[in-house]
């Protein structure tokens, strides 16, 4: 449903009487009021709530997201558990659910099938002779969970929003981003050398020899640094208009040589390919050339670590061990394995999750959060409107065409309108757990092209499932959307007054309307598609503005030698910053004719920042902020408090900071933007 342009500034939620019996939803508790909000309001808003929830050993980072997702999760577990419970009707949702969930938390069957369900597979690879086999088997198996070195998959096209296209890029990196293999400072390098003692642990465990695993290992770090070195950085693959090639097939057969395309689309279920685009051209170049000059035995040991290291959570206690060795301590700095049903969770969460997600809000989502909600949402538009206006860097007609965006953003609350269909996703219980989730993966890749491939876009997919505790914008179909999963405390309460709510869920909602007009949201239109609908010059000055917050960020120190990155991080930033103006004004707008008292010595001004500050509280581990400020285009949570809060002018107000306060900045330097 696309809203309708709003005329008038949308009233207060409720009466002033209602206003009054509502809750501040501030629980002083979780405060720190030792410390002086000017000089740290992280810890002045945070504090207490980061002594009284010490980090847990299974977690890297543990904050208010995750508190409320460990709420989600044990309500979804007594959900699934009941289904597990019952005999179900083959074929049937509940089946579907109950089995997979009873074999994630089979550990006896797991632990005595150990890694032998693998070992034909990994033999099957070393079998094969001739170069030309070993490609046709890498892409044959990319359909069951294999892993090949150039990425493949269908979205939208951003040149023509409401039609689906194939993308080919990078890929290949089993960490995932470029830095850990091109980095020589002594973090990554440490991070290196446990990799490969992982790797080589890891194939000692399906049974290789020392001497084997050790080849093995250096075969894989020569493939994936090289592909690294050929591979764009996260801040490169920011940027909409260098990432999108498009291209005949025929351009692509004549341009990119040394590689059979057909074979390779055919194996992804891809026919009759007419057109597509090339997201990394040289890296997809650099791939074929690894394909054409690398050893074949050297390629064989690269496909069996990225089959091995994708299935270790299939094979047993003792291969999952290891995997969370590295991946959990070394990368992150968790110290415990969650427990099993936790990760069955995950599981069933991950594969069946719209099916689980019909179950959660039907028991779990009341009808009265929904409507409250799509008032907020309508709120914040008003004050989007109000703050576009105020902008006198940007021209007229942009202003309009601004505000034209901001009315025809499509709004999901709560859950999809229709469900996904799971009638052709199999759950055969007589099968292994790695054979199993090979035919989950082809069942995923044939779902996708059969709802995606030469279809129109589907505007009302969801991209995430309604118990995910999260929120997002999607530029290409200029929607915004705010899981049930999310609304609940400390982001959304229906018993707290709107000093409150407009605090912590209305700069969410904020935040993600703010995302369609940042670095990368402002450069499609109000249909989704990349086009400069900007007037002349105000594109320069847009630039000029969040130039700014790069450069603030850019200073802030996270661990010693550490800085953070203000241009992989820009967007986000970009959006807590109109996030927290467009919620400021809505809240203003929606008690400016019934303020609110001042409660507990707080006013409602003030427990605005305190409701914002306190969606951010966390702890975390020194190991994750230093693998988030490498991979993560979200800033840390302090800084996202500490780094977003000195450049609002209002919060200065609230608490009477001045240029005595170390968190001052001088009103000249702070950011302007929305």
């Amino acid at each position: 449903m696309k809203l309708k342009q709003l005329s008038v500034i949308a009233m207060a939620l409720t009466m002033t009487a209602c206003q009054q019996q509502l809750g501040i939803g501030i629980k002083m508790e979780n405060m720190n009021d030792s410390v002086a909000p000017g000089t740290d309001f992280y810890q002045y808003a945070c504090g207490g709530w980061i002594k009284n929830n010490p980090l847990k050993p299974e977690y890297a980072r543990f904050g208010s997201f995750d508190a409320v997702a460990e709420n989600n999760r044990e309500q979804i577990r007594t959900l699934i558990e009941e289904l597990a419970a019952n005999k179900n009707e083959k074929g049937s949702l509940a089946q579907k659910i109950g089995d997979l969930y009873a074999m994630m938390m089979d550990s006896t069957r797991q632990n005595k099938d150990g890694v032998a369900p693998i070992l034909p597979d990994l033999q099957a690879i070393a079998n094969l002779e001739g170069r030309d086999a070993i490609i046709s088997f890498m892409n044959t198996e990319q359909l069951r969970g294999g892993r090949h070195i150039i990425s493949c998959g269908i979205g939208a096209d951003m040149m023509n929003s409401t039609e689906n296209m194939v993308e080919i890029g990078q890929g290949g990196l089993t960490l995932g981003n470029k830095d850990y293999y091109v980095k020589d400072d002594p973090a990554m390098q440490k991070i290196r050398d446990a990799y490969r003692k992982h790797i080589v642990n890891m194939f000692r465990l399906v049974g290789d020899s020392d001497e084997d695993a050790t080849r093995k290992m250096e075969a894989v770090m020569a493939i994936e640094t090289r592909m690294a070195i050929g591979s764009r950085s996260r801040v490169e693959l920011r940027d909409p208009a260098s990432n999108y090639h498009k291209m005949a097939f025929t351009t692509l057969k004549a341009d990119y040589p040394g590689f059979d395309w057909d074979e390779f689309f055919e194996s992804q279920l891809i026919t009759d390919l007419d057109s597509l685009s090339v997201g990394q051209p040289e890296a997809v170049k650099e791939a074929i050339a690894i394909l054409n000059e690398t050893s074949e035995q050297a390629l064989k040991d690269w496909m069996q670590w990225r089959l091995l290291s994708s299935a270790a959570s299939t094979l047993g206690d003792e291969v999952y061990a290891e995997s969370f060795d590295f991946n959990g301590r070394v990368m992150s700095g968790r110290q415990e394995i969650q427990p099993r049903w936790k990760r069955s969770v995950n599981t069933v969460n991950g594969i069946l999750g719209e099916a689980v997600g019909e179950l959660y809000v039907k028991k779990y989502f009341p009808a009265e959060n929904k409507a409250r909600m799509q008032q907020l949402v309508k709120n914040l538009q008003v004050a989007l409107a109000e703050r576009i206006d105020q902008q006198e860097w940007m021209s007229d007609s942009t202003k309009i065409r601004a505000k034209e965006k901001l009315n025809a953003f499509h709004v999901k609350i709560g859950y999809p309108d229709k469900w996904r269909d799971y009638s052709k996703l199999t759950i055969d219980p007589s099968k292994t757990l790695y054979e199993l989730m090979k035919d989950v993966s082809e069942w995923a890749t044939r779902d996708e092209v059969e709802r995606r491939y030469k279809k129109p876009v589907d505007d009302e997919e969801w991209y995430m499932t309604p118990q995910t505790v999260n929120a997002y914008y999607n530029p290409t179909t200029n929607e915004i959307c705010f899981p049930a999963g999310i609304l609940q405390y400390p982001f959304f309460d229906m018993s707290a007054d709107d000093a409150f709510n407009y605090g912590a869920i209305g700069v969410v909602i904020g935040h993600e309307m703010t995302h369609g007009f940042d670095d990368q949201g402002s450069q499609f239109d109000k249909d989704g598609n990349f086009n400069n609908w900007w007037a002349e010059g105000d594109d320069k000055r847009f630039k000029e503005h969040t130039q700014t917050m790069v450069d603030f960020f850019n200073g802030i120190e996270v661990l010693p030698g550490l800085m953070a990155n203000g241009e992989l991080t820009q967007g986000e930033n970009i959006a807590d910053h109109g996030g927290l103006k467009i919620a400021y004004t809505a809240f203003k707008n929606a008690t400016k004719d019934n303020p609110l008292p001042t409660v507990n010595g707080l006013t409602p001004e003030q427990r605005f920042f305190l409701a914002y500050a306190g969606v951010w509280a966390q702890n975390i581990t020194e190991e994750n902020i230093r693998q988030l400020t490498t991979t993560d285009p979200h800033s840390l949570g302090e800084w996202r408090v500490n780094g977003a809060l000195p450049q609002i002018d209002a919060w200065y107000e609230a608490f009477n900071i001045t240029e005595d306060d170390p968190m001052f900045i001088p009103k000249e330097k702070r950011v302007n933007i929305w």
